[in-house]
C-alpha cells in the first residue's frame, strides 16, 4: 500500500501511542498531536531513530486555535491528508453533585468539540481524493457507572457525530467511523487479576494493539464500503447479561 499521510490526536501515550507506532511501522507518514511534550518528543525521536516517518506537535485539542495551527502545519508539509484518528480525550469522572461548569466544559471541549473541529480541518485536506476519519468513542456511550456524566455524554456525542459526519462527507469520498473500546489496559498488564480477565467473554482484558489493529482495518482503502459505523471492541462485555444472585 502506498505511503499515506496520517494524523492522530492524543498520540503520545496509551492507545494513541500504539496507533502512532503501528501506522509509522506500516510505512505511513504520521503526524500526532498531544499536550505531553516529553512523551511526544520521545516517541517521535524513537521512531525516527528506527527509520520511520513521524512528527510530533504539542497541541491541546481543547483549543480550536491550536487545532487550526496543527493542521496548517500538515498542510504546509503535504497539502493533503489520508487518515485522521480522533483519539485524544480526558478520562475523568467527577461527582454529579460537585461538577463545576468549568469541569463540564473542559471535558466536553477536549473529548467532543475537538472531534468536530479536527474532522472539519482534516476534511478540508481530504476533499480532493477522499480519506478515512476514525473517532474514538467508548462503551460508556452505551452503558454507564455512577458519576460519569460528562465523559459518557462526550462519548455518546462522538458516536452520534460519527454517523452525521459520514453522511455530510460521503459526497467527498470521506468515510467516517467510530470505535467504542471497553477495558483497554494501558498500564501494567501483568498486574491484572484473574477475575479481571475471566469476567470478559473473551477471557482477557483488552490491549492498545487491539484498537490499533481495528483502526488499520477501518483506514484501509479497500474497506471503503464501511462508513457511519460504531465498532464495539470490549471482549464481549456489552453483550453479557449480569445479575446479582
Amino acid at each position: 500500500m502506498a505511503k499515506r499521510i496520517v494524523c492522530i490526536t492524543g498520540g503520545a501515550n496509551g492507545i494513541g501511542k500504539s496507533l502512532v507506532e503501528r501506522f509509522a511501522v506500516q510505512g505511513d507518514s504520521v503526524h500526532f498531536f498531544d499536550k505531553d511534550r516529553e512523551g511526544g518528543e520521545k516517541l517521535e525521536n524513537d521512531l525516527k531513530e528506527g527509520g520511520y516517518d513521524a512528527a510530533f506537535y504539542e497541541i491541546d485539542v481543547a483549543s480550536y486555535e491550536e487545532i487550526k495551527n496543527g493542521f496548517q502545519a500538515i498542510r504546509k508539509k503535504h497539502d493533503s491528508l489520508d487518515v485522521l484518528i480522533n483519539n485524544a480525550g480526558i478520562s475523568k469522572f467527577i461527582s454529579f453533585w460537585d461538577m463545576t461548569p468549568e469541569e463540564w466544559n473542559t471535558i466536553i471541549s477536549a473529548n467532543l468539540s475537538s472531534v468536530f473541529y479536527c474532522s472539519r480541518e482534516a476534511a478540508g485536506l481530504m476533499k480532493e481524493k477522499g480519506g478515512s476519519i476514525i473517532n474514538m468513542a467508548s462503551t460508556r456511550a452505551l452503558m454507564s457507572e455512577a458519576d460519569t456524566e460528562a465523559y459518557s455524554a462526550s462519548k455518546g456525542g462522538i458516536a452520534s457525530l460519527t454517523h452525521s459526519l459520514a453522511i455530510t462527507l460521503g459526497e467527498y469520498g470521506i468515510r467516517v467511523n467510530s470505535i467504542s473500546p471497553g477495558w483497554i489496559e494501558t498500564g501494567d498488564y501483568s498486574a491484572l487479576r484473574e477475575v479481571d480477565h475471566s469476567q470478559h467473554p473473551s477471557k482477557r482484558v483488552g490491549k492498545p494493539e487491539d484498537i490499533a489493529r481495528a483502526c488499520q482495518f477501518l483506514a484501509h482503502p479497500h474497506n471503503d464500503f464501511i462508513t457511519g459505523e460504531n465498532l464495539v471492541i470490549d471482549g464481549g462485555m456489552t453483550r453479557k447479561m449480569i445479575y446479582e444472585h
